[in-house]
């Protein structure tokens, strides 16, 4: 029996690269998705298509995928460096 309060699940040794991982198969599947919809995977011209989606589509999945894992993987970066070191280190 474990005492109550203990998380029974381990921290991972490497948080940051697991969720850089993490966020690169996310990104991977945006372009995959795209790809296998027929989708614009670069930046171009899009007809037929008006607001957002409009604006998507000329951006592009690959940018889209790129700005995702950017921003998602600073973000986690910002958090890991904000949490309190449970070893004490710094």
């Amino acid at each position: 029996m474990r005492p109550r309060g203990e998380d029974p699940r381990r921290a991972s040794p490497h948080p940051l690269r697991d969720s850089a991982i993490f966020y690169a198969v996310l990104a991977g599947l945006i372009v995959l998705i795209t790809a296998l919809t027929h989708g614009r995977l670069f930046p171009g011209e899009v007809r037929g298509k008006g607001g957002l989606l409009k604006l998507i589509a000329e951006v592009g999945a690959v940018p889209v995928a790129l700005i995702f894992f950017g921003v998602a993987t600073g973000f986690s970066w910002w958090r890991l460096r904000r949490r309190p070191d449970p070893g004490g280190r710094r």
